[in-house]
């Protein structure tokens, strides 16, 4: 039997409180010459004190040598099986900015990217395009006529995220992204991958043309890459498997989406990390179970910025005093994946993690909150869905199995 399966027969609801503290991309890897990692170059006075009062370890948001999504990450984050519920890019996307998706629409993600005179990627992100400036060019995307039938929505995200949705009979949500995922290469062609999903790739590809010549004047953002087509999944809520009354504390779209599908509550966006404590004490006294979400990490890894990865770091750990002064009795911080500096991309290593709930767990000797203390910490080396699972036990949330 999945000892998840366990977890949420034995879960009970109890008056403790889980903080889940997540820095998107914290994972990394040594640094040549040094060996420092960002994590380990941060003077982390905080964290470093949760770490000796608590347990540490090392999980895999999927699996050995699986590189994820941010999608299936968190649903690791949050107990869930990946392989089992696996929800596509345009969903989250949808549904973090509050758009009504209806059963049956198709959903995908998409970039602004810069493409130059032949075609190929020199931009993936536009420049990181801020979002006035996306809103404008969705306002020229939302001129291209839609095929008869068919509904057409056109979303800004945040900054050169968008969102792409299609309503209609007949549309099959089955379709091969556009975006190779590398600077050099053309953007690709949709492909259908059954034939529900033929009309929808016909569809999906003619607006990309039309989008094409509506950008090719724009100095950044003259094209667009789609990512992550699919439909709306059914999936259980985090109340209904584990009996927990969850909150999220996040600023963007995509993770707040996730947040949504698998039933948190969801009060308005903080807009700067400074904002993270008055946050949480806003809805403390209707929640137990606080997911907070940190981007900045993960930014500053994609863009392959060691310097700027540790100073976001720093600025969570100096806010931790903040965060933790409502009362926690647990305390976890880890990440949905590894996004190595060097990389400038996600990567299949396993996350760092921290359990802190005094008396409550091993104290394993780890002084030191980095991937190379976590690799010696008492938690080994597990599974994502399971830290949940060693938090609830922590907490007093989980009833004796057997008799």
């Amino acid at each position: 039997m999945d000892p998840m399966a366990i977890v949420e027969r034995q879960a009970q609801r109890t008056d403790s409180r889980i903080l889940w503290l997540v820095l998107d991309g914290l994972g990394d890897l040594p640094r040549p010459g040094d060996g420092l990692t960002p994590l380990s170059a941060a003077a982390t006075p905080n964290l470093d004190r949760l770490a000796q009062e608590g347990c540490c370890g090392r999980f895999d948001p999927v699996g050995p040598g699986i590189t994820p999504g941010s999608g299936p990450g968190h649903l690791g984050l949050f107990g869930y099986d990946p392989g089992k519920y696996e929800i596509g890019r345009g969903v989250l996307s949808a549904v973090g900015i509050d758009f009504p998706l209806r059963p049956g629409d198709v959903a995908a993600r998409f970039n602004f990217c810069t493409v130059d005179g032949e075609g190929r990627i020199s931009d993936r992100r536009a420049g990181r395009l801020p979002t006035p400036e996306n809103q404008r060019l969705v306002a020229v995307l939302r001129t291209i006529p839609a095929p008869p039938g068919v509904e057409v929505f056109v979303e800004t995200e945040s900054e050169h995220r968008g969102v792409l949705v299609l309503r209609g009979e007949g549309l099959g949500h089955r379709v091969s992204d556009t975006d190779p995922q590398r600077v050099g290469a053309q953007p690709l062609a949709p492909t259908a991958l059954d034939r529900e999903s033929e009309r929808t790739a016909a569809i999906v590809a003619e607006f990309v043309a039309q989008a094409g010549r509506l950008l090719a004047a724009e100095a950044r953002a003259n094209m667009l890459l789609l990512r992550g087509f699919d439909t709306l999944p059914v999936i259980p809520s985090l109340a209904q498997r584990l009996r927990l009354r969850p909150v999220c504390v996040a600023t963007y779209p995509m993770y707040r989406g996730l947040a949504r599908l698998v039933g948190m509550a969801m009060p308005p966006a903080p807009q700067h990390l400074g904002d993270l404590p008055v946050a949480i004490k806003t809805v403390w006294a209707e929640h137990d179970f606080f997911f907070v979400h940190v981007k900045y990490t993960d930014k500053a890894g994609e863009d392959g910025d060691f310097e700027r990865k540790r100073q976001v770091i720093e600025e969570v750990d100096a806010l931790l005093p903040a965060l933790l002064a409502p009362g926690f009795e647990v305390v976890v911080v880890t990440a949905d994946h590894s996004t190595p500096w060097s990389f400038k991309a996600h990567s299949w290593h396993p996350v760092p993690a921290l359990l802190w709930a005094p008396g409550r767990v091993f104290v394993d000797g780890v002084q030191a909150f980095s991937e190379m203390g976590c690799l010696a910490g008492g938690l080994g080396r597990q599974p994502l869905r399971f830290l949940l699972a060693e938090a609830l036990a922590a907490a007093g949330k989980l009833a004796k199995f057997g008799a």
